[in-house]
């Protein structure tokens, strides 16, 4: 016996949905591996106090960003 049709079926998410959520997973995978070797390499070379935070901070939003993008772009592909 077929299934009923209805006009209010469910839609899987976008492409652009798959997309921004391949991008936010990269982005705090990217986040949380730029805190560890941020944090090790910052307090390697000494920093301590508002450099250490500046220095982590940022490594921790370049890491993101980078390997975010990367993940976005595999998720395009992927679609």
């Amino acid at each position: 016996m077929p299934l009923p049709t209805s006009s209010f079926s469910q839609q899987g998410p976008t492409c652009f949905d798959k997309m921004k959520t391949g991008f936010i997973i990269g982005f705090c995978v990217g986040m949380a591996s730029g805190a560890v070797f941020g944090g090790f390499s910052a307090l390697r070379y000494g920093l301590r106090g508002r450099e250490l935070i500046n220095n982590v901070g940022k490594t921790m939003v370049q890491g993101g960003g980078t390997f975010g993008t990367f993940m976005a772009i595999g998720t395009g592909i992927r679609c």
